[in-house]
């Protein structure tokens, strides 16, 4: 039974009820192409892939160019996804305002400015960690823009399951410039954001899917309804829990820790997971999963860096010790 909140919102307001802020704080038209909120994610993950490698703690040189270079070739996908996608927006009332359609930006400037954020990210990944992470970091560029907006978005419903790879690929960054190459450990990485991308999507798609019903985008939602794509988002979700647990072994020290701190963010997201499809046209449990999605990845590469500190080393080498002991004290039988 869909709640009265959700009952009251219209498609006119649905992104404004999503991310509230969207109302409070009006970015200047150059920082909106370039997405700055989802920018934040994409270097936690980056650390996280940091953290995974031999090579922590980076240098801080190393660091602030691997991030800087991150930032700066996320931007720039976010304005060619806005050049490329120009039209549709314009199309979909939610979108009509930005700086794009609105004609608050022309398209030769966005595009000047895109260029110019990709070579400034290749000449800061080049110069200040290793042509592996800045081929890696234009690799993740052009999949976002050419294989998920241009390829994948406009023709099947399965679009972020094969897209997500672009939101995948800052983990390799990050275990590239701490080692020069990308072990199991980042790849493990980059396999929990896949699996995770779509739930967290899909929540979204669920709150926008009349926007996207209206331009003829064939996200899940649309084409097999709300109900469909909570089974979909409870299958990923496990898989992304199932996944999350490898952890314990992929980081070189600290996986106890890890896998102890890991239990309440698994059993949230299997909560809010459960909430949606008790009620799949609820937009609150849709805008809890969303939200929650974007805090449980966070958490997730959060945990990845505190489990590399002294006090998490140590913790557990001494808690596999007190187990160990724990064990061969058990009777034999």
């Amino acid at each position: 039974m869909v709640s009265s909140t959700s009952a009251a919102i219209t498609s006119e307001n649905r992104r404004d009820y999503l991310v509230p802020s969207r109302k409070r704080v009006k970015l200047p038209p150059w920082l909106e192409v370039a997405k700055p909120r989802l920018i934040p994610l994409l270097l936690a993950t980056t650390l996280g892939g940091m953290a995974l490698s031999e090579g922590w703690p980076l240098p801080s040189p190393r660091l602030a160019c691997t991030l800087g270079g991150g930032a700066l070739a996320a931007a720039a996908a976010g304005a060619l996804n806005c050049l490329w996608e120009q039209d549709l927006d314009g199309r979909m009332q939610r979108t009509s305002g930005r700086a794009l359609p609105s004609g608050r930006l022309s398209p030769v400037s966005v595009f000047a400015g895109a260029i110019s954020c990709t070579l400034a990210a290749a000449a800061l990944l080049v110069s200040g960690v290793n042509c592996l992470a800045a081929g890696l970091s234009l690799l993740g560029l052009c999949s976002y823009v050419l294989l998920y907006t241009a390829f994948l978005k406009p023709r099947t419903p399965k679009n972020i399951v094969f897209g997500g790879v672009a939101g995948a690929i800052p983990p390799l960054v990050g275990a590239a410039a701490a080692t020069g190459h990308v072990g199991l450990s980042g790849w493990w990485l980059f396999a929990l954001v896949m699996v995770w991308t779509p739930a967290h999507f899909w929540a979204l798609a669920i709150m926008l899917k009349d926007d996207y019903r209206s331009v003829g985008i064939p996200m899940l939602p649309v084409v097999k309804g709300s109900a469909f794509t909570a089974k979909a988002i409870e299958r990923y979700g496990l898989a992304t829990v199932f996944t999350s647990v490898f952890g314990v072994w992929a980081l070189p020290e600290g996986g106890l820790l890890y896998g102890i701190l890991l239990v309440p963010f698994n059993a949230r997201l299997l909560q809010v997971i459960r909430r949606l499809g008790a009620a799949p046209e609820d937009l609150d449990g849709a805008k809890g999963l969303f939200r929650w999605s974007i805090l449980y990845m966070f958490g997730v590469c959060l945990l990845l860096v505190i489990s590399r500190q002294p006090m998490a080393v140590r913790f557990d080498v001494e808690g596999i010790a007190l187990l160990t002991q724990m064990i061969s004290s058990l009777p034999v039988f």
